[in-house]
């Protein structure tokens, strides 16, 4: 019942040029799926296996979609068995009216891999119509003076069935007056004729009342009757003579209503009444009826509404030309429509993909169409062209069905969705045209990372910031959409410690902000770079990487440190020596002062806060630099104190101060008297110790005085006065120095006693007080000399730091200048 292409394509295939193309192309190619089926099948008939006629098994029906379109939908595929199953009623004569071949084109769809089949379905007539008569009864009128012989051509049957259904034979009910011959139209039809085979006598039978039957073919037949009516009339005994048996006219569709297509014309041998003819159709379809009219006195035939060759290519009419004595003869008129390009073309979208991927490679078929063209031939032929500038091309495959295929890389980025409009343009004269536009949509595919605003971040973070503060924030976009466009960041890479990077910077997946984990500082960590990534959530991902280097800004947070003059172990400053002869501009000292900040903060300068005397040295502002600005005077002290103070360059600024004592001096020896004024910084554990220090010292410094007293009285007796004399230098006294007469006694000038304490952690060098050689005013020691010698027993220690004696002079036995 059905057939296939599936037996023939092994040899056509070996002869392909391309056999790689055969899996998409070959059923487009192959010969078209034939089924014949009779008409008026049920709903629900079973045409034919499609699915194993396209050599498709049971699954692939519903996973590949298997249908069927076609103008009307008729028919549809059962998703479980692939059987074609009748849709709907099928009525041959409906369908294909008078033609001898009905077929009906369909197309069969099959998606993944996309194919299309071409299908035929052969309808077959059945005997589902009679013969039927135009009219129920026939009235003619036969003049009694006819002679038998003669024929009256009478009225055809119809009959929509074709071939062995069609109109077999005519039957004539039985009289001794008519037989009945049939005979043979151009056309091919079949016509009944009244043979009279009795001389009429209407005075004796003036009506005759005959049954035409006419049957088909069919088994068994079928059949349909017409009465008839014959009128015995006085004689006429010249029929009408039609001057052609057939007449023949083309003429182009697109006439207006009214133009005059031929003219027939009959004549009659008889005179008078009997020579008056009318004309008018006889056989004529409903149609022809109302396209033609027939002048029934001129014979002149006119058209009346508009023709159509698309609708009827032809014309074929029986006229009748018929006399007052009911005498007619017959002629055939056909009328041939010729075309014009009167049909624009049509454009039919049988599929459309509804997904078109962005990466998809070109040639994919995004949708399938067909053209239609009503008029014939040239009229008929249908070019397609495309919009331009869409990345599109049309394939044509065969029977005005095309492929709109891609041809060249799409990018949905760019061009989201497409208008294409597709052209159809006939061959006429002049061509007509139509067109469609189709909207194609193009689906996102993860084909593009993402991109940061910016090459690369530079940051400048003041330090000192506060922890969880946003510090920078980076930005990338994707072009792409949903999760192929959605970005997230994170920090892959850092110049930090792994272990310490999470301590100090974090970034926000979701809106790429950086935030501080800690307060930075400047001193301690100036600038580090970190590798950030933005990632999309495509499958696979894509991502893309930049650079964001932060720069910890220096905030005047630091005051400046005095590296030199350095402190003492116990907290006391240390003291430096100048020359008594230094000359103005003398370099006396540098004070080192450093500032961890940069920059202006950083930027130190040198002040004088207090001086024991303004204006003997200068500083230098930016070095540091401590000069003497002029002479040591008589009156100037030796000992010398500057206050210096230390500001850096900041906003506040911030300082720090230092303390330098200066001694001018020539020796370190000559300097040591001078540092006894030297303060010590108090300790209350120290000052409680020497409180107690100075109690057993001061009872035992009077026992010994009582001692020493009594010890002197004796001895002044005894003595000679040179011995009392050098013992009294002792009591004596100046306030300057004072160079001895004569050295040759192997006296020094000067005497030192130095005391070393057995606590050896607060070392302590006491120097009693030198005297020179001074006369003896009394003899006798009193009460303010007992004094004298008690103050030059109890002078103040001075206490001198082992450093100082490694940045100090060397001491000499020299004679000091004081």
């Amino acid at each position: 019942m059905g057939g296939s292409c599936a037996h023939r394509r092994g040899a056509t295939r070996l002869q392909v040029l391309f056999p790689f193309l055969m899996p998409l192309f070959y059923r487009v190619l192959c010969d078209p799926i034939r089924y014949s089926i009779p008409e008026e099948l049920p709903k629900g008939s079973v045409v034919g296996n499609l699915a194993k006629d396209l050599k498709l098994g049971v699954l692939e029906v519903s996973s590949r979609k298997l249908r069927v379109s076609g103008e009307t939908l008729l028919f549809n595929v059962d998703a479980e068995s692939g059987d074609l199953l009748v849709k709907d009623r099928i009525d041959r004569e409906q369908i294909c009216k008078e033609r001898g071949r009905c077929e009906l084109q369909l197309e069969a769809v099959a998606e993944n891999p996309l194919n299309i089949f071409h299908i035929i379905v052969n309808i077959e007539d059945i005997n589902d119509h009679a013969p039927q008569f135009h009219t129920d009864e026939i009235n003619l009128e036969i003049s009694e003076s006819v002679s038998p012989g003669v024929g009256t051509i009478l009225d055809s049957a119809k009959d929509p069935d074709i071939s062995m259904h069609s109109l077999s034979k005519y039957q004539l009910s039985p009289n001794e007056y008519f037989s009945l011959v049939v005979k043979d139209n151009p056309d091919g039809g079949k016509y009944p004729e009244l043979i009279l085979k009795k001389t009429l006598d209407r005075e004796t039978q003036s009506v005759h009342h005959l049954v035409l039957t006419a049957f088909d073919g069919g088994v068994p037949p079928q059949s349909g009757t017409a009465r008839i009516r014959i009128l015995v009339v006085d004689a006429n005994d010249n029929p009408p003579v039609f001057s052609q048996d057939v007449y023949r006219v083309s003429i182009p569709e697109d006439v207006p209503p009214g133009t005059s297509v031929l003219r027939v014309r009959a004549t009659d041998l008889d005179e008078g009444l009997n020579a008056e003819l009318t004309y008018s159709f006889l056989r004529v379809a409903d149609k022809a009826q109302h396209v033609f009219f027939l002048d029934s006195a001129t014979g002149n035939i006119i058209t009346h509404e508009p023709l159509d060759f698309e609708e009827v290519e032809k014309y074929i009419m029986d006229v009748e030309a018929k006399d007052r004595g009911s005498l007619s003869t017959r002629c055939k008129v056909i009328i041939e429509v010729l075309d014009e390009n009167d049909n624009i073309p049509e454009i039919i979208i049988t599929f459309l993909s509804d997904q078109i991927l962005e990466d998809s490679h070109p040639g994919m078929v995004v949708a399938l169409f067909k053209t239609r063209d009503k008029d014939s031939r040239e009229n008929g032929e249908v070019t397609c062209n495309l919009s331009k500038n869409v990345p599109f091309k049309i394939h044509s495959s065969s029977n005005n069905y095309y492929k709109l295929v891609t041809d060249r890389a799409l990018d949905r980025e760019q061009t989201p969705q497409y208008n294409v409009t597709i052209t159809a343009t006939d061959r006429g004269k002049p061509p007509l045209s139509s067109s469609t536009t189709i909207t194609l949509h193009i689906t996102d595919v993860n084909d593009n990372a993402p991109v940061f605003q910016q090459s690369a971040y530079l940051v400048h973070v003041p330090e000192n910031n506060p922890p969880g503060a946003s510090i920078a924030r980076v930005s990338a976009s994707d072009p792409d959409l949903g999760p192929n466009g959605h970005v997230s960041y994170s920090i892959v890479a850092s110049d930090l410690e792994p272990r310490a990077m999470s301590s100090y910077v974090s970034v926000s997946a979701q809106s790429g902000v950086v935030f501080a984990q800690r307060a930075f500082d400047h001193e301690q960590l100036r600038a580090f770079e970190l590798t950030l990534q933005a990632r999309d959530q495509g499958s696979p991902s894509l991502s893309a990487n930049v650079s964001l280097r932060v720069l910890v800004g220096d905030r005047n947070d630091n005051a400046p440190r005095v590296l030199y003059p350095a402190l003492g172990p116990d907290g006391s400053a240390l003291f430096d020596t100048v020359p008594r002869a230094a000359q103005p501009g003398y370099l006396v000292t540098k004070v080192v002062a450093v500032d961890t900040d940069s920059g202006h903060n950083a930027w130190l300068s040198y002040h004088v806060l207090q001086a024991s005397e303004p204006g003997l040295f200068s500083l230098g502002l930016r070095t540091g630099e401590v000069r003497t600005a002029r002479a040591l005077g008589d009156r100037d002290a030796a000992r010398q104190r500057l206050l210096i103070a230390v500001r850096d360059g900041g906003q506040p600024p911030l300082s720090a101060t230092a303390t330098l004592l200066l001694v001018f001096a020539d020796s370190l020896q000559e300097a040591l008297p001078d540092l006894v004024e030297r303060p010590k910084p108090s300790d209350p554990q120290a000052e409680l110790q020497f409180y107690l220090v100075v109690a057993l010292a001061l009872i035992s410094v009077l026992f010994l005085l009582t001692v020493i007293l009594a010890i002197a009285l004796r001895l002044r007796r005894s003595s000679s006065p040179a011995t009392g004399g050098c013992f009294g230098s002792v009591l004596c006294s100046k306030s300057g120095p004072e160079i001895a007469p004569n050295y040759s006694e192997g006296t020094l000038p000067y005497a030192y006693n130095l005391c070393v304490p057995g606590d050896q952690t607060n070392p302590e060098f006491n120097f009693l007080t030198s005297a020179d050689h001074c006369p003896v005013k009394q003899d006798t020691p009193n009460k303010d000399s007992s004094l004298a010698l008690l103050a030059s027993i109890l002078t103040p220690n001075v206490v001198v730091d082992k450093k100082t004696f490694k940045q100090a002079p060397l001491f000499t036995n020299q004679g000091m200048g004081n």
